[in-house]
């Protein structure tokens, strides 16, 4: 029987309840648990942070609301708005490179130690790294799909187009001597920028529809397929490690629940609770960077 479907991807206020039992440790002990195993690894905007991507929840990153899909296809100000602050963005993340972090997980998987990697991140910073077998659960910055005819075009060929429309834009709205790459960008390429009444986005070519980043929303399900992919490769691996995500949302931590369900056993790292953390069988709140290099040297 197929599993059903996640709740939709969406944020959600969550606490730690009172009584949980949360087992704490070191680099030492989470090397214990997973020496002479394989693993899936599953990760979040925490893994992209030195790479100087900004996530959503840590504590000291800026406050701000996701913008959800029922918002992106309501509203064609809100659609110029987002796009206007996108098109900046993703020029950032685009010239974003992978760090240490990246580069272990890499490194573990071209030792088999690593199955997989399934990533909430759309930055394919684990790409670049040299990982191998990424299942992008979000999906890509670098994509974008017409919600009419289904076309998918690449995110650089769209920002032509939008150049050409809006010429001179990116200038517009940089302060004197500032480059892109001092805009405050989101995780999704989001970048902080509010003029944007005067932006002109872009229809598809090919049918005139709405473009939309090949991203799944706030609001949006994971595709069902993308998702059985990921538990099985859960299921590949004799344990999971998860980095760099509070696993706010279902999307990631259904793949917690199915390994802890499944006897396997889980590894959180992350600064910080995590809502994973009484299914982990050890949970260490440390650098994820330094985590992962370290894991990558003694396994």
């Amino acid at each position: 029987m197929p599993r059903p479907l996640a709740p939709t991807y969406q944020d959600r206020r969550w606490e730690l309840p009172p009584d949980a039992v949360v087992h704490h440790g070191t680099v030492d002990d989470a090397v214990r648990v997973l020496a002479g195993r394989t693993m899936t690894a599953l990760t979040g905007a925490g893994v992209s942070t030195d790479s100087g991507i900004p996530d959503y929840r840590s504590p000291d990153s800026p406050k701000r609301a996701p913008m959800t899909y029922q918002q992106f296809v309501a509203d064609e100000a809100f659609r110029r708005h987002y796009w206007a602050r996108n098109h900046v963005g993703w020029q950032v993340v685009r010239r974003t490179e992978p760090n240490a972090g990246h580069r272990a997980l890499a490194a573990l998987e071209d030792r088999g130690v690593v199955r997989g990697v399934i990533t909430q991140n759309v930055d394919l910073l684990h790409e670049d790294a040299g990982s191998r077998h990424v299942i992008d659960l979000h999906g890509r910055y670098d994509r974008v799909i017409c919600l009419q005819c289904s076309r998918v075009i690449s995110r650089a060929h769209l920002a032509d187009r939008l150049d050409a429309l809006n010429p001179g834009f990116i200038e517009s709205v940089l302060a004197d001597g500032a480059t892109v790459a001092d805009i405050e960008t989101a995780p999704d390429a989001d970048a902080v920028i509010e003029q944007t009444s005067h932006f002109v986005p872009a229809a598809c070519e090919f049918c005139g529809g709405v473009l939309k980043p090949e991203i799944v929303y706030f609001g949006e399900n994971v595709p069902r397929e993308r998702v059985e992919r990921a538990y099985a490769l859960v299921d590949d691996a004799d344990a999971l490690l998860v980095a760099g995500t509070s696993l706010t949302v279902m999307s990631g931590l259904r793949f917690v629940r199915h390994a802890a369900k499944a006897g396997k056993p889980v590894v959180v790292v992350n600064r910080g609770e995590t809502r994973g953390d009484p299914l982990a069988t050890l949970k260490v709140d440390d650098g994820v960077t330094e985590t992962l290099v370290a894991l990558a040297d003694r396994l």
